[in-house]
């Protein structure tokens, strides 16, 4: 069980490394041959792309054997970087949209079938333990990945940077193929009704709907404030842009030290439990975040820091621990595709509402956050349980459907 555990983690430490490095040296490297910002941008747009699409890519996962759909995908983006080094000028820009494509389609893929594989490599009591550890790896990695691509790119350029990029999902792969699966994932039939069978469960099981909804509301709202962010460093604080480095830095430090401590909290209090507390923190944050003070801000970057990885790790234990074997892929990128998916239209919607000042979106946000917890506490006694059933999980038929007998306990009427 460690051994799966240290594998799963050193993975995370690889794809994180390998992926913040890329997505920044990308839109740099787009930048330097075009000249235009425009067009970096949609760098960081092809690789997030993909992510709406997690319905149905999920749908690969759980058709196919999901740890050769996760080597083959880490292989691809390995195979695919090379290709960089014939970028020379403004005609080969294509190539590196292509490949930030592939990055975020192998991404979802990646994302879904690991999500699978976790409940099959390690015991329940351990999943949200090792959710956490892979969220502060990330989380440690993003401090450093983009320094370390912006350094290899300034001294020798993004051929270097591709190459180095190429070997990290490599190892990933070796680092899943040397798992050992305490029991095979399951594979289902395709007449199993496809996207709505991972909705069905999503939605039908409140254990597993509200954490991912509050995960979902505090991210999106996440993205609705970035600009108010920007906003509140120059026009409220009069400083430069660049104390922005400072704030991420504290939410950085605050996502390592949150990653570290949720498995114990989600293990005590339950996944929904653990989702109010991550998203309340992310409201408090922003209501501080109006008050003129720097080292108010920085505390509530800190306190972002924490709460949103508390509220996307439990989402993602609950999508483990209560979802049906043969679905989990699926059900794990819906989840995902409901979680970020909404980032795409609150990003711009916070960069239009900051005409008003920086501080009418942060109380908005707020406000959104505190409901949406609000709801989620008054209906947390329903009889949905908040632990898996001691039964185990649902047993799905070949339609996708599952068994009331042994199912009923994981949805609500």
């Amino acid at each position: 069980m460690r051994r799966n555990a240290i594998l799963f983690v050193a993975v995370s430490l690889l794809s994180g490394l390998g992926g913040s490095a890329m997505a920044l040296v990308a839109g740099i490297w787009i930048l330097d041959l075009t000249g235009s910002p425009g067009l970096a941008a949609l760098a960081g747009l092809c690789g997030y792309a993909p992510t709406l699409a997690g319905p149905w890519l999920g749908i690969v996962v759980d058709r196919l054997p999901r740890r050769p759909v996760v080597v083959v995908a880490n292989l691809a983006v390995a195979a695919t970087l090379p290709s960089l080094l014939a970028v020379r000028g403004p005609d080969q820009v294509w190539l590196l949209f292509c490949v930030a494509t592939i990055y975020g389609i192998a991404y979802v893929l990646v994302d879904a079938g690991e999500s699978a594989l976790l409940p099959a490599a390690l015991s329940p009591v351990h999943l949200a333990r090792v959710n956490g550890w892979r969220s502060s790896a990330q989380e440690g990695v993003k401090l450093v990945a983009p320094l370390a691509g912006a350094g290899l790119y300034a001294w020798q350029g993004g051929h270097l940077v591709a190459l180095l990029a190429a070997l990290l999902p490599a190892l990933a792969a070796a680092g899943y193929t040397a798992l050992r699966l305490t029991r095979p994932p399951t594979t289902v039939a395709s007449h199993d009704r496809g996207v709505r069978a991972g909705l069905t469960v999503l939605l039908g099981s409140a254990s597993i709907r509200r954490p991912v909804m509050l995960a979902g509301v505090a991210i999106g709202l996440s993205g609705f404030t970035t600009a108010a962010g920007y906003a509140v460093v120059t026009d409220t604080l009069g400083r430069p842009a660049t104390f922005l480095g400072v704030l991420l830095s504290a939410q950085g430090a605050g996502s390592v030290a949150g990653g570290l401590v949720v498995g114990r909290m989600i293990a005590r209090s339950g996944p929904t439990a653990v989702a109010l507390t991550g998203a309340g923190l992310f409201a408090v944050s922003c209501l501080i975040r109006c008050l003129p003070w720097w080292p108010g801000v920085v505390t509530a970057s800190v306190l972002a820091g924490l709460g949103l990885p508390w509220a996307l790790v439990a989402a993602v234990t609950a999508v483990q621990t209560h979802s049906p074997d043969a679905l989990l892929g699926r059900v794990a990128a819906t989840a995902n595709t409901l979680m970020f998916g909404p980032i795409a239209a609150t990003t711009p919607l916070g960069s239009a509402a900051v005409l008003l000042g920086p501080r009418p979106p942060l109380v908005l946000a707020a406000a959104v956050c505190l409901t949406a917890c609000a709801l989620t506490w008054r209906r947390r006694h329903d009889r949905t349980p908040s632990h898996p059933s001691p039964r185990g999980r649902p047993v799905v038929r070949g339609d996708g459907r599952v068994k009331p007998e042994e199912g009923a306990a994981y949805f609500t009427k």
